[in-house]
């Protein structure tokens, strides 16, 4: 008697045969205990509308996210106007945040771990935008470097818990390719952030600066916690690693019925006689740097340190060194805000990549542009030169985050992959403190040309590391 059988007749849909007491009670009981997982009927499924929820529901906060990280680099060149600061202070004003980050990333995947995707992922929102909403009201630049403190810590942890939420859901054939699309969201967010920075920065209005306009606009993910909190659902693995079985029966019945597919028994059947995919809490966990793990954490991490180092120093400074650079405010926003928008093409092309070339070559292969095309950044000086090659930064840079956010959930199991990816983004915000700071020392001493010829080997390191990482293309995630 098949599993689909043992459904049909608990349902009464087969007239004369054994009912499901009868069929639990089988002498042939291996129709029961060979029921799959629920990560393995998660993964079978297609794409559908519990998916798209999920994707669009973790997607704007992640958007929400990019544009606050954004939005910093045209603050930066305004107060750079409004407040006189110096090359220094403002690389402390881009720095502070990321010491937040660092910080949030590493606390907020070991709580994803303790108290939940879901519940962390809501909590980052709530406190990033309560503090950049209170940002705008900054009477100097004490107040607002502690106030983008707060905000790096809500940040840096929502990043790495809202990837390892849609990697747990996301079909197995098109997990990595899920993941890209998640990341595709910063490119919005960035967009945003530029379109706010072109538009609403330099203007004044009812007697406030257009910058503190722009960081009130940043409460928006406050109230964007409400929907996460509410709408979006719980990792089954995490659930099942709590002993919550009957809510992740719940949710991956969901995700079965809007795909199409019925579930084979009811679900007190399956409750009791579904294996789960992840063992309870009592479970040992493994350590980061055990031997079975060291290799790519150490790979992991040097990944994540030199690309946040090229990418944080490149766009967090670009605004203000094209204003150095002789070229206006709203013409340096300008270019910015055209450069931005070739993210969009490098997510694409990365989603379609990843599934069909794997995570590994694709991560690679892009850090490798984005290292040719930071060099080549670094010694334009004409408008359509810096469009041209910050077109190709952009493009190569962002498809190869979009990557690198596929790989992280996939190498760890699910009790310690919020740790994992946190603490992998933690090591990155070391180096995204860094970068800024390092910026107004490399001016100094070679002007752009030897800042984005830092930036362009630090990209071809990180496409170094990456080779050392696995490759999980098409195969279930590791526990």
């Amino acid at each position: 008697m098949t599993g689909q059988d043992v459904y049909l007749a608990w349902r009464g849909q087969i007239a004369g045969t054994p009912t499901l007491e009868d069929a639990m009670n089988d002498p042939q009981p291996e129709v029961l205990n060979q029921l799959p997982s629920r990560a393995q009927r998660l993964d079978r499924l297609k794409f559908g509308r519990e998916h798209g929820k999920l994707l669009v529901g973790s997607g704007v906060g992640w958007a929400l996210d990019a544009m606050d990280v954004g939005l910093i680099s045209y603050v930066m060149t305004a107060l750079a106007v409004h407040w006189n600061l110096s090359n220094t202070q403002l690389s402390w004003i881009g720095s502070i945040g990321f010491v937040g980050m660092m910080i949030g990333a590493s606390v907020g995947g070991l709580l994803a771990d303790r108290l939940g995707r879901r519940n962390v992922f809501a909590l980052t929102l709530l406190i990033y935008g309560i503090a950049t909403g209170m940002a705008a009201f900054s009477v100097g630049i004490a107040m607002l470097m502690a106030l983008r403190f707060v905000v790096g810590l809500g940040l840096g942890a929502e990043l790495p818990v809202a990837s390892t939420l849609v990697s747990e859901f996301a079909p197995q054939r098109i997990r990595g390719r899920m993941v890209v699309w998640l990341e595709s969201f910063w490119a919005l967010g960035w967009i945003m952030a530029a379109l706010l920075g072109y538009f609403l920065v330099p203007q004044e209005i009812a007697g406030w600066p257009g910058w503190r306009w722009a960081l009130l606009v940043g409460l928006a993910p406050a109230a964007y916690a409400l929907v996460v909190r509410h709408g979006l659902p719980e990792s089954v693995r995490f659930l099942e690693s709590k002993g919550r079985l009957i809510e992740a029966e719940k949710s991956v019945r969901e995700f079965e019925i809007n795909s199409g597919v019925q579930p084979e028994v009811d679900i007190e059947t399956a409750v009791k006689h579904t294996p789960v995919s992840v063992e309870v809490s009592t479970q040992q966990r493994a350590r980061l740097f055990s031997p079975g793990m060291r290799r790519r954490t150490i790979a992991l991490w040097a990944v994540w340190f030199f690309v946040n180092l090229s990418y944080y120093g490149a766009f967090t400074w670009m605004p203000t060194l094209l204003f150095r650079q002789g070229h206006s405010l709203i013409r340096s926003f300008e270019y910015t805000l055209i450069i931005t928008l070739a993210q969009l093409p490098g997510y694409a092309m990365a989603a379609w990549l990843i599934e069909k070339w794997g995570r590994r070559p694709t991560l690679a292969s892009f850090l490798l542009g984005s290292g040719v095309a930071a060099v080549l950044f670094g010694i334009q000086t004409s408008p359509v030169g810096i469009i041209v090659a910050g077109c190709a930064l952009s493009f190569f840079n962002l498809g190869a985050w979009g990557a690198l956010y596929a790989i992280g959930p996939e190498i760890y199991p699910t009790a310690m992959r919020g740790t994992g990816t946190g603490a992998a983004s933690a090591a990155g915000r070391v180096a995204a403190i860094i970068a800024p700071l390092c910026v107004p020392l490399l001016l100094n001493s070679g002007g752009n040309p030897l800042v984005f010829g830092v930036f362009g080997v630090s990209f071809l390191i990180a496409a170094g590391s990456a080779l050392l990482l696995p490759e999980r293309r098409q195969k279930e995630m590791v526990e």
